[in-house]
């Protein structure tokens, strides 16, 4: 059987979208024409209206709706709007151009951002409340372990389109708390023909890119990209090499659509983090410790496809698989030593240190002063096997990771009259299964002038090498087995109930178990992670829109959305026994998921492809929040329930084409706050309770109450940008985005305030703008060349902050006891703010070389 319009052709492929409620996401939908994200593509509409944007419905290719009838402000973006940009990658762009976005660059490393969207996040770091989902074609990649998001495995050269959700669509299923975003990659039949792209820049920073695709009359087609890219970091020890192959493998026919992609991809990316606040004004591209090292392989087969079973009837699926394989390596502060003697040798260290063969080491009369950077204690501690642990400065942290992750989806499109009413229809299942293997070590060291870390041989193993701690045997070990299973039954309806007026209904019941094993200590009991858990929750979902005229439109939804424990919040749950993410864990209580209930409306309008605008609020309530409580600086700590939080605000949008001249502008204000009363740790807040009771320094907790605002997470945020096509060959871009000030991890009650002795810093991040200016040149249809400046003005700004314990004085040499006992005999420690700095002014230059279209 033929059809004159088979689905394929009347959706955009996987524009895995929005389909019910939401609400409204976020000031400006990026689409700049009237035609959908995805190249020629026409919809079935369920009223007959002017063509508009199609916004699919779930995560699979199938039917969508036209975006006007969406209870949600959606943003969407075109590969042609990404290449105009520059941008080193996927998060980069959204920082620049999308609505309620930012990121902060924990990491310092380009392809390692966390970005957040509406106060939620998307990140690749463990301890990170995961609140974003991403798909791409279709496949969660979010990760089984800790459902984090490695930027670095989604190649920005294969992307067609993107379509960012706002709210807790049930529909794009588990961690959909504040919004989902869908990435649709390129195909033979929309990207025909070949190119060549070399780039250079600052900090040594050098990239090649190709791309080819093509098609034959039978219906086969083609398509693959890849790219390698390698910079030294713009910061001291930050060298990244990326590499990443994409390729698609489709045929259609007139009432089938069927492709096999495939993804690989060999990272290695060094980013080193937060810097104390006095070291990083002294030097914004010095680093606390080093390595900061995480080496990520990964392997993902997708295997998709659309049916059209009659006119109003087509089914869509896909079956997906993941390897991914990630190493980290870290040098950090070793905390248990900054309370210590670690200067002067004891007379058996140098007995030890003299039989093993080593000359040099002071007899006498070591001390702060005199010694910026102990090491002989370690030695000689290691080497007596007795307590390297409390006198070793520093530790190398290992972890190991790999990930196997697959699964099945599919899903019923029906199109047609439901009681003389245009109705469109989609319910479908879904299975997901991954298994996770774990394994975690550490090695005792000093730490070295610059700030490196050498190991002396001692290890987190039980007291075979690594000694003892209070009379415990050392031992951070993890040997960890989990697997997840995850099944899900899903359905949305959209029905006209007149010409103007569209009601969506929708759902989506989960249930999920995750087993955890423990190979160190199995069989459970105190210690042990083995735990058996299980999750189960019926999402649902209600929005209306309502078209008062053709260029006005009003809308407003509720949804739910729900994220269950992963393994390793499972397995860190602990005030106890905190954890250090991700190099240890302990046998915890279990934990409850999260629940989001999102409620927004708002009013939009304007003429597609020649101006919109956007005008909407939104309120998201989260119950359950799984947060990690940090202990200090170098990631100590655990994660909890937390009674409730909640994010709101309200955002605005505008866009317009001006002859040549593209203009478009975001806002955002978001109320980001704790609900609920809560005691977690404060020992790096100056108004923790043992500092209020005069005993500043030491451990203590803070009262978090009603009303206090969520760290890192802005109240303000606002973008720029213009395009001017200046001829046929040349055109320029300017944009500007503008965040407000946050508070620091660790300020969780925003009570903290220095007072130059004990606490350093303010606990806050201030508010920043950055510049960004860009210029093409095509001298002929072929070949491109194009320059970039990023953070024009150099503006020195900081992204995120944390307080902590810190290690080095203001010289960045390393200070242990740097006060005196006090009146409960306890050794107060000096704790400041840290910084992640933004990266400086840099430069790009390119060319790009296309043939055969």
């Amino acid at each position: 059987m033929t059809h004159s319009t088979p689905p394929w052709r009347r959706t955009p492929l996987a524009l895995a979208a929005i389909a019910t409620l939401a609400a409204l996401s976020s000031p400006l939908a990026m689409a700049q024409s009237a035609s959908p994200v995805s190249p020629a593509t026409q919809v079935a509409q369920i009223t007959t209206l002017p063509p508009v944007e199609i916004i699919g419905s779930t995560p699979l290719p199938g039917v969508g709706v036209p975006k006007n009838q969406v209870p949600a402000n959606v943003q969407t973006a075109r590969s042609v709007d990404i290449d105009k940009s520059h941008a080193t990658d996927l998060s980069g762009f959204m920082n620049r151009r999308l609505g309620s976005v930012n990121i902060n660059e924990v990491q310092n490393n380009p392809f390692q951002p966390d970005v957040n969207y509406r106060g939620f996040t998307a990140s690749p770091l463990l301890g990170t409340p995961q609140g974003l989902s991403v798909y791409v074609d279709g496949v969660r990649m979010n990760q089984p372990f800790g459902d984090v998001v490695s930027w670095d495995l989604i190649p920005r050269a294969a992307i067609s389109g993107i379509t960012l959700m706002p709210g807790s669509n049930p529909l794009f299923g588990l961690n959909t708390l504040g919004g989902s975003l869908s990435v649709v990659t390129k195909d033979g039949i929309s990207n025909p023909g070949s190119s060549v792209q070399i780039t250079a820049g600052s900090h040594k920073r050098g990239s090649i890119e190709f791309e080819s695709g093509g098609s034959l009359p039978t219906g086969l087609n083609w398509y693959v990209t890849g790219n390698r890219f390698h910079e030294r970091g713009w910061r001291d020890a930050s060298p990244t090499d990326v590499g990443q192959l994409f390729g698609k493998l489709g045929w259609k026919s007139a009432d089938t659509q069927v492709w096999l992609s495939a993804a690989v991809a060999d990272n290695d990316m060094t980013g080193n983090g937060l810097q104390e606040q006095r070291l990083l004004a002294a030097d914004r591209s010095s680093i606390y410790t080093s390595p900061d090292n995480t080496k990520n392989r990964s392997l993902m087969l997708n295997l998709a496809g659309t049916h059209h079973i009659t006119d109003s009837l087509s089914f869509s699926g896909n079956a997906y698989y993941r390897n991914i394989r990630t190493s980290t390596l870290n040098g950090d502060v070793n905390d248990d030593s900054l309370d210590q003697s670690v200067y002067q040798l004891s007379a058996a260290e140098q007995t030890a240190l003299t039989a093993a063969g080593y000359t040099g080491f002071p007899t006498s009369g070591a001390n702060a002063s005199n010694t910026p950077f102990p090491k002989w204690r370690c030695i000689g501690q290691a080497l007596l096997n007795d307590e390297p642990a409390e006198k070793c400065t520093g530790v190398i942290n290992t972890t190991s990771t790999r990930q196997r992750n697959y699964g099945l989806q599919g899903q019923l499109n029906w199109e047609g009259d439901l009681a003389g009413r245009k109705n469109l229809f989609v319910a479908g299942a879904a299975v997901d299964i991954s298994r996770v293997h774990f394994r975690q070590g550490s090695e005792l060291g000093y730490i070295n002038a610059d700030h490196s870390v050498t190991g002396v041989g001692a290890f987190g193993d039980g007291g075979v090498t690594g000694g003892d701690v209070d009379g415990e045997p050392y031992d951070t070990r993890v040997d960890l087995s989990g697997r997840t299973r995850t099944w899900s039954l899903f359905a949305t309806d959209t029905l006209a109930l007149n010409p103007q007026t569209h009601l969506t209904l929708s759902g989506r019941y989960n249930r999920t178990t995750v087993k955890n094993r423990d190979a160190i200590i199995p069989g459970g009991g105190p210690g042990s992670l083995d735990g058996d858990n299980t999750f189960r929750r019926f999402n649902p979902a209600i929005g209306i829109t309502f078209a008062a005229t053709p260029s006005l439109n009003f809308y407003g939804g509720y949804n739910e959305g729900s994220r269950a424990p992963s393994a390793i919040e499972l397995g860190c749950a602990d005030p106890e026994n905190p954890c250090k993410l991700p190099n240890s864990f302990a046998g915890d209580p279990p934990l409850k998921q999260v629940v989001t209930r999102t409620i927004e409306a708002g009013v939009r309008g304007g003429t597609p492809g020649e101006f919109a605008w956007n005008l909407g609020v939104f309120r998201a309530d989260n119950r359950d929040d799984i947060l990690f409580v940090a202990d200090n600086q170098a990631g100590f700590g655990y994660f909890k329930n937390f009674g409730k939080t909640r994010r709101q605000g309200v955002e605005a949008g505008v866009n317009t084409r001006v002859a040549n001249v593209n203009i478009g502008a975001n806002y955002t204000y978001l109320d980001a706050t704790y609900r609920s009363t809560e005691t977690v740790d404060g020992s790096s807040n100056s108004s923790n309770d043992a500092a209020q009771d005069g005993l500043p320094g030491v451990e203590g907790t803070i009262q978090i109450k009603p009303g206090d605002r969520i760290p890192l997470i802005p109240k303000h945020i606002f973008k720029l940008y213009a395009d001017y096509d200046i001829n046929a060959a040349w055109s320029v871009g300017l944009d500007m985005t503008a965040i407000g000030g946050s508070f620091a991890r660790g300020n969780e009650n925003n009570q903290h305030q220095p007072d130059g002795t004990y606490y350093l810093g303010s606990g806050r991040s201030g508010g920043y703008a950055v510049f960004n200016l860009s210029a093409d040149y095509k001298p002929t249809k072929a070949l491109k060349f194009f320059a970039q400046i990023n953070n024009l003005f150099d503006r020195k700004y900081n992204t995120a902050s944390q307080l902590g314990a810190t290690a080095f004085d203001a010289n960045g040499n390393f200070q242990a006891r740097p006060f005196p006992v006090n009146s409960e005999g306890d050794r107060p420690l000096q704790n400041s703010t840290f910084y992640s700095p933004g990266a400086p002014r840099t430069f790009i230059v390119g060319v790009k070389y296309a043939f055969g279209d």
